[in-house]
C-alpha cells in the first residue's frame, strides 16, 4: 500500500487537466478570476435541476451533471451539509468528462419515503442500501464513490460489502464503519467533547431542542468543525433550504441515538448491521483525506485506514481544509477523484 504525507507535495497533472477543461467551458471572465484567484468570491456554484428517481423506499431527489457516457462518480454529503458540498467539486469533475451524481441523503432536500408508514431510520446500513437501490434505479453497475462525514461511511460500507459496484473510492477521514459495542467504549475528555451534539440528541431536551432550532444548531456546527471556512451567510442559507425536509430532524436524531445504543434499528438490517460490526476490509482501490483544519477528526497519516485496507491505497493531508473538506477545498477533492480512477485502471 502507498501512503503519502500532504496535498502540497503532489504532482499537478490532476489539476492541469482540470484547469484545460475549464478553460474550454467556463465563460473567460470567470476564467480570467480563476486564475487571479482560485476560489473567487464572484463566482457561484450551484447545482440547476433536481432530478427525480424512485430508488428503494425513497424517492431520491439529486443533481446530475457531465456527459452521460463519462464515468459515474456518485457524491455523498454528510451532516450537517448538503448536496452543494460538492457544487464546485462536481462542476470540475464534469469539465474533465465524469458523469457527476450528488444525491440528497434520506431526510434531506427533496428527497422523500415513499411511504408514511416507513419507519424514519437513520442508521448506516438503511442509508447504504438507499444508495445501492439509487444505483439501480439508474442503472449503474459501478461507480467511483466520495464522500465525507456520513457519506464516507456510506462509501465505506458499500465499498467493503459490495466492491463489485465501486470501482473506486474517496474517503475523508478514512474508515468510519460503526460498530455499536465499541461506540459505548470511553474516549479521552478532548475526544468525547467533540462528540457532545451526540449525547444532546440522546435527551429529549436535545431532540426537542434540535427540531426547534435545526437552522441556528446547525450554523454553529459548521463554524466549530471547520474554523478556516470563511462561509458567508448566502452559502450557509443555500444548505440551509435541505433541512427543510420534513423528516430531517427525525432522521438526524435517530442516526445519532442509534450509533450509542439507545434506539434500535430495524430487523431486517440486523445481517448487514453484523458483518459491519466485524470491521470488513476494504479492497477497492482508495484516496483517503484529511484536513488539517477538522474540528472533528485531527488529520492522520492514513495508517488507521491502511489497517483496513487490502487494496491500492493513498492519503493525502489537504492544508488549511476543515470538516467539509469537498466544499473548502473541492480541487483537492475532485482531484483525488482523478487520482483513484486512475489507480483503478
Amino acid at each position: 500500500m502507498e501512503i503519502s504525507n500532504k496535498y502540497s507535495r503532489r504532482n499537478f497533472l490532476g489539476l492541469a487537466a482540470l484547469t484545460f477543461a475549464a478553460s474550454q467551458l467556463l465563460p473567460s471572465k470567470a476564467l480570467a478570476n480563476a486564475k487571479a484567484n482560485p476560489r473567487p468570491d464572484s463566482i457561484t456554484y450551484a447545482f440547476g435541476e433536481i432530478k427525480q428517481i424512485e430508488a428503494g423506499v425513497l424517492n431520491v431527489g439529486y443533481a446530475e451533471t457531465g456527459p452521460a457516457n463519462g464515468q459515474p462518480v456518485i457524491l455523498l454529503h454528510g451532516w450537517p451539509y448538503d448536496i452543494h458540498s460538492y457544487a464546485e467539486t462536481a462542476t470540475l469533475l464534469a469539465q474533465a468528462g465524469y458523469r457527476v451524481i450528488v444525491p440528497h441523503l434520506r431526510g434531506h432536500g427533496t428527497t422523500r419515503f415513499l411511504s408514511d408508514k416507513t419507519f424514519r431510520n437513520g442508521q448506516q446500513a438503511a442509508v447504504a442500501l438507499d444508495i445501492i437501490a439509487l444505483m439501480d434505479a439508474l442503472q449503474i453497475k459501478q461507480a467511483i464513490l466520495g464522500g465525507f462525514d456520513w457519506g464516507a461511511r456510506t462509501a465505506n460500507i458499500i465499498a467493503a460489502l459490495w466492491p463489485e459496484r465501486v470501482k473506486g473510492m474517496v474517503s475523508v477521514n478514512g474508515y468510519l464503519i460503526n460498530n455499536l459495542e465499541r461506540n459505548q467504549q470511553p474516549l479521552s475528555p478532548a475526544a468525547e467533547w467533540g462528540w457532545w451534539y451526540q449525547y444532546y440528541f440522546a435527551t429529549d431536551r436535545g431532540q426537542k431542542g434540535y427540531t426547534a432550532n435545526w437552522y441556528d444548531f446547525n450554523k454553529l456546527i459548521w463554524k466549530n468543525v471547520s474554523p478556516k471556512w470563511a462561509f458567508d451567510q448566502a452559502t450557509y442559507d443555500r444548505s440551509a433550504e435541505s433541512f427543510k425536509n420534513p423528516d430531517y430532524a427525525d432522521i438526524v436524531i435517530h442516526n445519532y441515538r442509534w450509533r450509542l445504543s439507545i434506539e434500535p434499528g430495524e430487523k431486517q438490517y440486523d445481517d448487514i448491521e453484523q458483518k459491519l460490526a466485524a470491521g470488513p476490509a476494504i479492497s477497492v482501490p482508495t484516496v483517503t483525506l484529511d484536513g488539517d483544519s477538522d474540528g472533528v477528526v485531527p488529520a492522520g497519516d492514513g495508517s488507521a485506514f491502511a489497517r483496513k485496507s487490502t487494496g491500492k491505497h493513498v492519503h493525502h493531508v489537504v492544508k488549511g481544509a476543515g470538516h467539509n473538506l469537498p466544499q473548502e477545498a473541492p480541487r483537492a477533492f475532485a482531484d483525488a477523484i482523478i487520482e483513484v480512477n486512475g489507480l483503478a485502471n
